[in-house]
Order: structure tokens, then C-alpha cells, then sequence
């Protein structure tokens, strides 16, 4: 059993990151800052006093249940993981309805089919060693209590894992196994197969990290576990996900960091764990020092950041503690999804990719277009700053926060990007990388549903519409070391207008620069954010905004973001602007501009470029 009352162990120190028994450690640190909340008797884990929309009691289950997500890899590679005996007698607890902490029937869309996943990876990985945990009865409860997944409605997107999952680990341990109930799952996922390795979470939903941390995490699960018994889809899957990683480590940097984008986030190093699972499936996708140098150094990243609460446990939010950009899905435990980073511990220390040397990233394109994800990846020259610049996407599930998580125009690894506190006045508004419009009663509409995008090697296009009667054409382009936008209006009604840039710290020794010619300049203890009109008047005029505290996903202090603000009459309007954020101290000047009615003419300091609408 866990004990009630112990210190506080040690955070996992990034330096110490290096090799599998410093990995297996920081593991067993991270699991031992939950054991005092591990209560004798019970069959989950209460770890705060929030909850999400399904209740604390399913809460405490999904705490007990993401943690075997690092714990089934570390005993499946011979290592000794804290609270073990915790869980299994909570696990045993939970499966057995006459317990008073059962973990009941599951009904429609219940999140216990979620964490269903984790047992059957778990009974995969561990095989016969699977009935060494449980007793005969235990093991017959327990099944009986996973087989529920097999009919149960859920929703029609990375879902369909989950039962697929929980067959798998049925097969590895010798029990009946369900091959409709899979070929069912994989069968709904095909509607939604783009092409190129790319997958949407559903009809119509977003290309977000749910791609890799999710479909293709699961599937190279899949090939591997199950290549004798289902070798055409095995290699199907694998097929995909050499085809998706080509475009994946465009997006991390030099330092382990990637760009936020979409909803989740704060399962944080999950971000990587596609490359934990091209480990353990042995993908020759990359050599394996260099995923090896992606996974250990992405963890690294997120152990430099204050991510946890004064008990070492892990907090809701991104890069420190932040309920603001909760999902209604996200209870105390939920941020333990981050522990599928740890799949590497279960491939021997004798393997390839324990005994590779950690390499760097590759040689990678400044701008990779990925366009089954409507995106554009701009990678400084360093490596150490990357922004995507998007358009089309949106959940329509509507969660909290779902327009800034995915509608803005550019998102950076460095700089991250605001929440929204409310829609009315522009410091609530979430301003950052969007264009804002607002008739007099300061209620602020962006960007949201696109009617039209097209993706090109070199721009990004989308057609949108705040209102009925006002239409917005949006062209997205990189520009030396920024990026240009170009605005084409037709309002029925008279607008404000506010486009901001990227934002970063405000603080005392934050510096704000507004000479002459719509610019604003804003030098702070994390970068330099610009903008810059490129209009062809002076209906917009350079400023700068304050937001809330709390309200960006790299920073806890209120964000200053610049802005460009004017008035839009009834009619026709051409914007255009440069935007460009840098870690280091100036930006490059922007370009000249000059458009006719198919051409932009961008003229550098060493050259010109053209760029056909």
C-alpha cells in the first residue's frame, strides 16, 4: 500500500536525462509524488478538488488507470515501478462489483472507455507475466469488466482505439479475442484517412496532436503486437506512419520544444510520444540517435518548466499550472496521458535505440507545407524558434478556449499563444495572430468555420465570414523573417478593426516602441514582437494591448501584443502587415510591398520576390 504521509520527492532533473536507469528513475519520481494521495482500500486516486464533466469518482479511476501508462512499460522492461502494490489492488478493487469501489457499468460516451486502453496495452506488453499480477478470479473479473469497451457507444474519432486496444491485450494474454469488434474500430477510422500519414480526429475535425499521440501512437502499438496476426494492417500502418513522421519533427525545435496547437495540451510531453512509439515499433523512419535524441530531449524541455504543483504532482495547464485553458474533460489526473512518453521502457537496454547515441535533429527545410493539415511550418534559422501558420480547422465539439487553441493565424513554440477571457473589450479578446472585427458595442469576432483554404508550398489562402454581410479573403505568407498577411474586406456594416501580432511579457523592464508608420515594437524578457502596416493609407494605427494574467499558455505574467487598430466604413478594403517574433534582440525590416490585382511583389534588402493570388 501507498503511504499516507511522506516527503516530497525530488522533480526529475533535466540533466540527469540521459539514459535508461535516469529515465526509469524519473519515472518512479513522477509516481512517487502521487503516492501520498493513495489511500488504502481504494480503487482510484483523488489528486485535486476540481473535476470534469464526468464526476470525481470516474475522475479518481482515470488518475489510477493514465499512470499505467508509464508503469506497464517500466515492469514490462524489468523495471521496479513505484506504487505497483497500490495499483493492482486498486485495479482489483475496481473490477469487482461487489467492492464499494467499483468502477460500474459504462454507459454512451464514457470516459472509462478511455482508460480502458491502458490495461489492455498493459496486458499486451506483459503478456504471460499478466497472470502473475491476479489471482484466477481476479483475472476473470477484470476481463469481464474490460469486455464492456467491445459494444459500447463512443465517439466517432481516435475512440475507436481504445476497444481495439483492450482486444489486443485480450490476444497477447491468451483470452477470446474479438476480430469484428476490430476490424469494425479500424473499418470507421478509414472515413477519415487523408492521405500522406495524415488522419482527422473524425469527420470534419481537426488534425491536431490527437493524430500522433493518438492514431498513430495506437496504431504502431498495433503493427507491433500484432504483426503475425494481422500483418497486411500492420503494414499499412506503419507504411502511414513513416509517411507522417516526415512531416512530424517539423515540428520540434532544437531544444525538445514544440508548437502548441489544438486542444489537450496539457498532457504535454504526449506531444512527443509518437516518437516513443516509433522506438519501440523499431520505424526506420530516422536513425534511431535521432529519436532518441527527439524523445529524451522533448522531456527534458518540459522538466525546465514549473509544471508541477508543491506536492511534485502534475498540474492542468502548459508550460505552469493554469485551469484557464482546461478542457471540460480535464480532471486532476488527466495530465498523466504525458506518460506515454515512457512506451521506451520497454525495449531492452541491449536494443538499438538504448545503445544509439543521441543525435540531433536532421538537416529540415526552413518552410514545410503540410497540406492535409492546412499549415505552414516556418522554422528559424537556429532551430530554436518554429510558428505554423493555419487556417480551416476548428473543433466543432466547441470546448473551452476551442477558437484561440485553433483558428488563430500563427502559433510558435516560443511564444505560444492567449486564451480568451471573454469577447467584449480587446484585452479579453485573445488579439494575438488574429483580426479582430467589432461594430460600436466592443464585442470582438475573429476568424472561426473557414468557407475555403487552399495550402501552397509558399501561402496559405482562406475565404471566412464574421457576419452575413461582411466577407474576408485572408492570405498568409512568409516573408524573410516574418510573416505577411494581406486582408481583402467586403462589409455591409461599419467595423473596428484590430490585427495583433505575437505576444510576450509584459513586465517593468518590457520596452514599447510606437515610432511613426504603424509599427509597434515591444523588446521583452522572452523575445521581440512586431508589427508593422503595410496598408497602402493610414486607416490603421500601431498600439499596444495588456491582457489578463494567466492567459498565456509559456507565461503566467500579463502578455502585451501589438496591435494595429482602425475603423473600416461600409465597402471594399485591402490590409495588409508584416508580423515577425524573434528569442533574439531585432527582427529583420520588413519587406516592401506591391500588389496588383494577381501579384504581390515583396522586395527585400537582397532581393525581390513574387507571389502570385
Amino acid at each position: 500500500m501507498c503511504p499516507e504521509n511522506r516527503s516530497v520527492p525530488a522533480a526529475p532533473q533535466p540533466a540527469e536525462l540521459a539514459t535508461r536507469p535516469q529515465m526509469q528513475a524519473a519515472l518512479n519520481r513522477l509516481l512517487a509524488a502521487v503516492e501520498p494521495y493513495c489511500q488504502p482500500g481504494a480503487s482510484g486516486i483523488p489528486l485535486g478538488h476540481f473535476t470534469a464533466h464526468y464526476g470525481p469518482r470516474v475522475a479518481e479511476m482515470e488518475a489510477l488507470a493514465r499512470l499505467l501508462w508509464g508503469i506497464f512499460p517500466l515492469l514490462a522492461g524489468g523495471g521496479q515501478p513505484a506504487a505497483l502494490p497500490f495499483c493492482l489492488t486498486a485495479i482489483d478493487h475496481g473490477t469487482d462489483p461487489a467492492h464499494p469501489g467499483y468502477w460500474g457499468e459504462v454507459g454512451e460516451y464514457d470516459q472509462r472507455c478511455v482508460e480502458m486502453a491502458a490495461f489492455g496495452v498493459g496486458m499486451a506488453l506483459l503478456g504471460p507475466r499478466w497472470q502473475t499480477l491476479f489471482a484466477a478470479p481476479q483475472q476473470q473479473r477484470i476481463t469481464a469488466w474490460l469486455a464492456q469497451g467491445a459494444e459500447a457507444a463512443i465517439p466517432d474519432n481516435n475512440w475507436h482505439y481504445f476497444p481495439i486496444l483492450v482486444q489486443v491485450g485480450f490476444h497477447r494474454t491468451g483470452q477470446p479475442y474479438d476480430a469484428d469488434c476490430v476490424a469494425r474500430h479500424f473499418a470507421s477510422m478509414e472515413r477519415y484517412y487523408l492521405g500522406d500519414g495524415w488522419y482527422a480526429d473524425g469527420p470534419g475535425r481537426p488534425r491536431d496532436y490527437y493524430i500522433s499521440m493518438g492514431f498513430h501512437f495506437y496504431g504502431l502499438l498495433y503493427a507491433t503486437l500484432m504483426a503475425d496476426e494481422d500483418p497486411a494492417r500492420a503494414a499499412c500502418l506503419r507504411e502511414r506512419a513513416t509517411a507522417f513522421a516526415q512531416d512530424f519533427i517539423h515540428q520540434f525545435a532544437a531544444d525538445g520544444s514544440a508548437i502548441p496547437f489544438g486542444r489537450s495540451l496539457t498532457y504535454r510531453f504526449a506531444e512527443g510520444a509518437f516518437w516513443s512509439a516509433v522506438a519501440f515499433s523499431g520505424l526506420p523512419v530516422f536513425s534511431p540517435g535521432v529519436v532518441k535524441g527527439l524523445v529524451l530531449r522533448h522531456l527534458r524541455h518540459w522538466l525546465q518548466q514549473p509544471i508541477f504543483d508543491r506536492d511534485g504532482v502534475l498540474s492542468i495547464g502548459y508550460h505552469y499550472p493554469n485551469l484557464v485553458m482546461a478542457e471540460d474533460y480535464n480532471a486532476p489526473g488527466s495530465p498523466y496521458w504525458a506518460l506515454k512518453l515512457f512506451l521506451v521502457l520497454a525495449l531492452p537496454e541491449e536494443g538499438a535505440f538504448w545503445q544509439a547515441e543521441e543525435q540531433p535533429l536532421p538537416p529540415l527545410d526552413r518552410l514545410r507545407a503540410l497540406p492535409h493539415a492546412s499549415q505552414l511550418i516556418v522554422r528559424d534559422a537556429p532551430g530554436d524558434h518554429l510558428y505554423l501558420l493555419t487556417a480551416g480547422q476548428l473543433e466543432l465539439n466547441n470546448f473551452v478556449n476551442s477558437g484561440p487553441k485553433y483558428t488563430k493565424f500563427a502559433y510558435s513554440n516560443r511564444f505560444g499563444f492567449c486564451l480568451e477571457r471573454g469577447r467584449y473589450g480587446l484585452p479579453h479578446a485573445a488579439v494575438d495572430s488574429m483580426l479582430l472585427l467589432a461594430e460600436e458595442d466592443e464585442y470582438w469576432r475573429g476568424r472561426r468555420e473557414c468557407h475555403e483554404v487552399v495550402t501552397r508550398a509558399d501561402l496559405i489562402f482562406c475565404r471566412w465570414s464574421p457576419w452575413r454581410d461582411v466577407q474576408v479573403a485572408s492570405w498568409l505568407i512568409p516573408a524573410g523573417d516574418g510573416h505577411l498577411r494581406l486582408h481583402h474586406l467586403v462589409t455591409a456594416r461599419q467595423l473596428a478593426c484590430a490585427e495583433g501580432g505575437f505576444a510576450v511579457i509584459a513586465a517593468p523592464d518590457t520596452r514599447i516602441s510606437q515610432p511613426s508608420g504603424g509599427r509597434c515594437e515591444i523588446a521583452a524578457r522572452n523575445g521581440v514582437s512586431v508589427i508593422q502596416s503595410l496598408d497602402e493609407d493610414e486607416r490603421r494605427q500601431a498600439e499596444w494591448v495588456r491582457t489578463p494574467p494567466n492567459n498565456n499558455l509559456m507565461f503566467a505574467e500579463t502578455a502585451a501584443i501589438p496591435v494595429l487598430r482602425g475603423v473600416l466604413p461600409p465597402g471594399e478594403h485591402w490590409l495588409a502587415c508584416w508580423v515577425a517574433a524573434s528569442p533574439q534582440p531585432q527582427p529583420d525590416d520588413p519587406p516592401q510591398l506591391v500588389r496588383t490585382a494577381q501579384r504581390l511583389t515583396l522586395t527585400f534588402r537582397h532581393g525581390q520576390r513574387h507571389i502570385w493570388l
